[in-house]
Formats: structure tokens, C-alpha cells, sequence
């Protein structure tokens, strides 16, 4: 387990903080991810570190930015240190969608696929257990 673990999982309440997957409902524990890759000049700082779900690890890779789907444009992906997540992404309750409010949410939520099926039906199922958001 990486050593910054636990004050990163602290710090985000044990959820991922780009989707908000809550950490307890999974049997293992979240990873410590680099908001900028090492290998991009990303330090190894808490403030470059952030929790994640290994889903949105995995999709999130070394990318820092995508392409907004309204927009066409190339921008930042969303920055758990320097954005807040309620400014930028939001859930559809009735459906446990992720929605983009900006062009940021829009971007990083289609770069990580945060609304495949598998993943809306989960959000649902938290949102029944009431343990999401």
C-alpha cells in the first residue's frame, strides 16, 4: 500500500475524488494516484496526490486533459486540489448519472467513462443503501 495512503484517504473521506465512489463498499482499498503523473513533472507531494477508484485510475492513465464534448476544445481534466468537485460535476439523482457543469466535468467525466452502465447501476444501488453521495 503506498505510504501517503492514509492522509490522502483522510482528506477525501474515503471516496474517489473524481467520480465519488464510496471506498467501503469495495473489498480492497482505493488507490493513491498522481493528479500529474510523475512521469509529467507530477511530484509526490499530498497536494499532487489524490484517492481513486481503479476505474477511474485506470482511464485516467498520464492524460491531463480531453476533449469537451460540446465544446470540441481540449481542456484540463478536473483537479481535485485546486477545483471543487461540486462546482464542476454534479449527479443526476434519478439516475445516478455524472453530469459536467463545466467544460472541466464534461471533459474528464467522458476521458474516464464515469456513466457506463456498470457504473450507474452501482451509483443506484449506493444511492438505495443511502451511502452515495
Amino acid at each position: 500500500m503506498n505510504p501517503r495512503y492514509a492522509p490522502v484517504a483522510r482528506r477525501s473521506s474515503h471516496r474517489c475524488e473524481y467520480c465519488q465512489a464510496p471506498e467501503a463498499i469495495f473489498n480492497l482499498p482505493f488507490g493513491v494516484e498522481h493528479i500529474v503523473p510523475a512521469g509529467r513533472g507530477g511530484s509526490e507531494d499530498l497536494s499532487n496526490l489524490a484517492l481513486s477508484c481503479r476505474a477511474c485510475n485506470l482511464r485516467k492513465s498520464d492524460h491531463l486533459e480531453a476533449i469537451d464534448p460540446a465544446t470540441h476544445t481540449v481542456v484540463s481534466l478536473f483537479h481535485p486540489r485546486k477545483q471543487r468537485w461540486e462546482e464542476r460535476l454534479s449527479l443526476e439523482q434519478s439516475t445516478g448519472r455524472l453530469l459536467g457543469l463545466t467544460a472541466t466535468g464534461r471533459a474528464t467525466i467522458g476521458r474516464l467513462q464515469m456513466n457506463r452502465p456498470e457504473q450507474l447501476a452501482a451509483r443506484q444501488q449506493w444511492m438505495r443503501l443511502k451511502i452515495f453521495p
